[in-house]
């Protein structure tokens, strides 16, 4: 009995609990920003759709630690995740892997069928990902980000919204942000050990990264910007009030980039979510002033 408890915990944690924030995050903009998160049938189907989008991840995880076990086993803290350390036997968790693919996507199926087509195009993204796209220099970072994307295509498609267009590509900006801070720490950290750990290091260089880093900043600050301009659900009284939250935005940037260069952190940006105060209180006062100008002015 332990034994399977100790498995069960460790399928748990293979599932990335911490990381199921980026689903929150990226799937609730639509109905927040279209200004409908207190209609209830709508925020019942956001629920549902993010809890799916949730297993559906946690699925890709568990497929993604099948195929990087012995590089896993390299690496100073993934090491320690449950199937690179013996927790969880790898055929317990390709039955669970398939088991929990057919389960989410037959639930999909049954709630909205586009979310299921929608799901069925991020596993097979992830997948392609796990097994070919990793190993490929920009395509690997390209394919993380378009899992991004597809939340947020599917926080919209569930409540039939029709998400703005620089809503979607700053959402998917930011989430290119975080996949490239986080594979600059990742390099930093790992040092000469890097291309060990994972063959695709050899491709890149801090240099790179951090020339990529600065083109995405100044991408994200002007398609937001883009944004609060013109969303009609954030002009009020033939006010923009969506640009007050822009040096909110700048900020929360420019906080995280002195982790990341300063701090050295930012490996784990679910990590950095729930640990720096600074950027938790940024996240706050950005919701709370959409709260105010979405929902009671």
């Amino acid at each position: 009995m332990v034994t399977k408890l100790n498995t069960f915990h460790g399928l748990i944690l293979t599932m990335r609990p911490r990381q199921w924030t980026k689903n929150v995050l990226f799937v609730f903009p639509a109905i927040v920003f279209n200004a409908q998160l207190f209609d209830q049938a709508s925020f019942i189907r956001v629920l549902v759709c993010c809890a799916l989008m949730i297993l559906t991840s946690g699925c890709v995880y568990i497929i993604n630690d099948i195929v990087d076990v012995e590089s896993d086993r390299q690496h100073p803290t993934k090491s320690q995740r449950p199937i690179a350390a013996g927790h969880v036997s790898i055929s317990v968790a390709r039955l669970v892997a398939v088991l929990l693919a057919i389960v989410v996507l037959a639930a999909a199926f049954s709630f909205e069928q586009r979310l299921a087509v929608l799901l069925l195009a991020y596993l097979l993204l992830q997948i392609g990902y796990s097994l070919y796209l990793r190993n490929v220099v920009l395509l690997d970072i390209l394919g993380v980000t378009a899992g991004f994307v597809l939340r947020i295509l599917a926080g919209g498609l569930v409540i039939d919204v029709a998400l703005s267009p620089w809503l979607t590509t700053s959402g998917g900006l930011l989430a290119l942000f975080l996949v490239i801070g986080k594979r600059r720490q990742e390099l930093a950290l790992l040092g000469d050990q890097a291309a060990a750990a994972r063959e695709i290091f050899r491709r890149y260089n801090l240099a790179l990264l951090d020339d990529m880093l600065r083109i995405v900043t100044t991408c994200v600050l002007i398609t937001y910007i883009i944004y609060t301009v013109e969303a009609p659900t954030l002009i009020k009284q033939g006010q923009n009030l969506g640009l007050i939250t822009v040096p909110i935005v700048v900020y929360g940037l420019f906080r995280y980039l002195y982790l990341i260069h300063v701090e050295e952190e930012g490996s784990a940006p679910d990590e950095v979510l729930l640990t720096d105060r600074p950027l938790q209180v940024t996240i706050i006062a950005a919701a709370l002033a959409y709260f105010v100008i979405l929902y009671l002015l």
